[in-house]
């Protein structure tokens, strides 16, 4: 392997290398390391280097900067030696610049090292900004530093790092190989913030509940489960923080949210992460309307932030956010989507009609509101593609949800769903202590029968509401999901850093 390949085109010719190839490629780029390190050069001993610009400052700026100096820092992506000048690119955090190094501005010593540096390797630059010919704004360096050694190749040059099982268990190298996906994760951070900030002008204050928790409630889902040592009991990974939450209306907080992590033990694809990531709120003396306009605010507020209009598009498919956005019930969905009209129907009627349609119904749950919502879950669901509220839920599938006073099988509930998903969950809450400690119940008969996602008894949240929560109103919204939509991601692994990944054999 020639010193040309090492030292120069190492991003362009390194998905032609063999196993073998990368093997003598780590071996020399380490001698190259140990020969600066004899050298008393070791990269590894440098604790700072006083960054003061960025590529993309200087490109932005070219009026101001031109002829000035400045210092940058970042990664070597590209080299072209031409014996005693060179050109390279270096990646920062904010984009990538050419840097012009000559023989005769840092050195025969100093031009020496420069020619042993590889692809990957990160360094300081101290120069002046200038324009080539050709009109590429560049960096006249007069002097380079070594910062940071790299032993290992950078995927492709051109063609980015294309494994996606790769890419999400070295999101460190796919971050480097494909720089859009950083812009990604930018966005993630500012819808999160726009979040934030659109709470708190509403008057909500951020609150953070326990991660761990004795009893897994606020959701049917199964928990992970662990154990205190020093306590000598089982723990569980929060599912949801929604009872905790609401403990804190009962003391009396008026407007509360959150934003973490959540932990639930069920299957991966590509809309379902074992942790993820979820925005609740309670609002006190509030109704289930009064979420769909908090909800409709906040993506005015994200699209605003992001510099989105109203239409976006997402896997091809157009999409209209402009608020308000339509509101249907479940009943009407499914007369609408299906044909079929559950709503004076008895349990047996609704169980047969829906057998009829092709679904399966559990021996514990043909029942009227289980009939109605696997209808809806199985047909209706993947139509829903522009934005639609979906009130009114059975009782069965909503525990901690009031009931409606004109229909005691539904509850004052709904989720919003944008290109067929599921994208939030809200509660007119439910505040009656008696049903409550009912419908717990009724999740423990359920638990006691094989369901381990049904929920578990919570004596003391029963207590909290029996010193009296007020009328609430809450809702519970993914973030991953958001970001999936907002950013124009396939799968959930996209908007995660670091997703959950199977162990490499």
């Amino acid at each position: 392997m020639n010193e040309k390949i090492i030292g120069e085109n190492i991003a362009e010719e390194e998905a032609e290398l063999s196993e073998q190839e990368k093997q003598d490629l780590l071996r020399i780029r380490k001698e190259k390391l140990n020969s600066f390190i004899e050298a008393g050069k070791n990269p590894y001993e440098i604790t700072k280097f006083d960054v003061k610009h960025t590529s993309k400052q200087i490109l932005d700026g070219i009026d101001k900067f031109e002829g000035k100096k400045v210092v940058i820092a970042g990664r070597i992506i590209s080299k072209r030696i031409m014996g005693k000048a060179s050109f390279a690119h270096i990646l920062d955090a904010k984009g990538q610049i050419q840097i012009y190094v000559k023989i005769d501005a840092v050195g025969a010593s100093c031009y020496e090292d420069w020619k042993k540096y590889d692809i990957g390797d990160i360094v300081g630059v101290v120069g002046k900004v200038f324009v080539t010919h050709k009109g590429e704004i560049s960096v006249a360096v007069e002097k380079i530093t070594l910062l940071s050694k790299s032993l290992l190749p950078l995927p492709e040059k051109w063609h980015g790092l294309k494994d996606n099982d790769l890419r999400y268990r070295q999101r460190y190298v796919d971050l480097i190989a494909n720089p859009s996906v950083k812009e990604t994760f930018v966005k993630r951070s500012k819808i999160i913030s726009a979040i934030r900030r659109h709470l708190e002008k509403k008057g909500f204050i951020e609150v953070e509940t326990p991660i761990l928790n004795t009893i897994p409630g606020g959701a049917n889902a199964r928990p992970f489960i662990t154990h205190h040592n020093t306590l000598d009991i089982e723990m569980y990974l929060r599912i949801a923080p929604e009872l905790y939450l609401k403990r804190l209306i009962v003391g009396g907080f008026d407007k509360v949210f959150e934003i973490g992590r959540l932990f639930r033990n069920e299957g991966m694809d590509i809309k379902h992460n074992p942790e993820f990531t979820t925005m609740e709120l309670y609002q006190a003396y509030a109704c289930l309307d009064d979420m769909a306009s908090l909800t409709e605010g906040l993506f005015d507020a994200i699209r605003k932030e992001l510099n989105l209009g109203e239409t976006i598009t997402y896997q091809g498919t157009e999409l209209n956010l402009k608020t308000p956005w339509e509101k249907l019930t479940m009943l009407q969905a499914i007369k609408k989507y299906v044909g079929v009209d559950y709503t004076n129907m008895n349990d047996e009627q609704a169980v047969a009609a829906a057998t009829e349609l092709g679904v399966e119904l559990d021996a514990n749950k043909r029942t009227w509101g289980n009939a109605v919502y696997e209808t809806f879950d199985t047909f209706v669901e993947e139509k829903l593609i522009q934005p639609v509220f979906i009130y009114d839920y059975p009782v069965e599938v909503s525990p901690l949800a009031k009931k409606k006073a004109d229909d005691k099988r539904l509850t004052h509930r709904f989720e919003f769903f944008i290109y067929g998903r599921e994208m939030g969950n809200a509660f007119g809450e439910l505040n009656d202590p008696v049903d409550q400690r009912a419908r717990f119940e009724a999740q423990v008969a359920l638990r006691s029968k094989g369901d381990d996602e049904a929920q578990m008894m919570d004596e003391d949240y029963v207590t909290a509401l029996e010193y009296g929560l007020p009328p609430t109103g809450g809702i519970g919204i993914g973030i991953d999901r958001l970001v999936m939509l907002l950013t124009d991601s396939f799968s959930i692994r996209d908007v995660l850093l670091f997703p959950t990944m199977k162990l490499k054999k």
